[in-house]
């Protein structure tokens, strides 16, 4: 009996998938600007990153006034999953709907579980800088594409945790910026940078 594995890098045509990635660019600005309210500054900005995980991509965990959550993206069931350490769990759909919807949902999510938090509305990094309560411009998801868009996350992921694991010297994890909608882990040769 032959058994077929699926491309574990499949194609990802921008052509095909642009609306979902830039409704998508978003969502994950809106968590990412959670964790960034919620996080003490690390330098690089590393602690404003999101981690990939077996199924989507995740804060890890936040803390807020003595209670402890992590935001989870979950592509393969299409959710965003709110989870406390008292036990509590929210999920909200991920499927086609406006960035300003999707703001206001998880904003009162938070609320729901006792957690009012306010961030800065403006995206970051982006040319079009419509504030997330207003832009009803993006509200596109196709959750195929954006399963793919995971997979080749995971598997690129594997792939730098080894380039990573070969270098001695100082180096960040491997993280997803939400502000460039980028994986990337950074090598430091310890020589002195460029004055900016």
């Amino acid at each position: 009996m032959t058994t077929t594995t699926p491309n574990t890098w499949p194609e990802l045509p921008l052509r095909e998938w642009e609306d979902t990635y830039k409704t998508l660019h978003m969502w994950t600005q809106i968590v990412g600007k959670i964790r960034l309210k919620l996080t003490p500054l690390l330098n690089h900005w590393w602690n404003v990153t999101l981690y990939v995980t077996p199924r989507g991509l995740t804060t890890s965990t936040m803390s807020y006034k003595g209670r402890h959550f992590q935001i989870d993206f979950d592509f393969i069931s299409h959710l965003l999953i709110i989870q406390t350490s008292d036990g509590s769990i929210k999920t909200i759909a991920l499927h086609p709907r406006s960035v300003a919807d999707f703001y206001q949902e998880t904003m009162a999510t938070m609320r729901s579980l006792g957690m009012p938090i306010t961030i800065w509305t403006t995206p970051s990094e982006v040319p079009d800088r419509t504030p997330f309560e207003n832009d009803e411009k993006h509200a596109a998801y196709d959750p195929k594409y954006v399963h793919r868009f995971w997979r080749i996350l995971v598997e690129t992921s594997r792939v730098f945790t080894d380039f990573r694991s070969r270098f001695i010297g100082k180096v960040s994890p491997v993280h997803f910026f939400w502000g460039g909608f980028d994986l990337a882990v950074t090598r430091f040769s310890g020589r002195p940078a460029p004055a900016p």
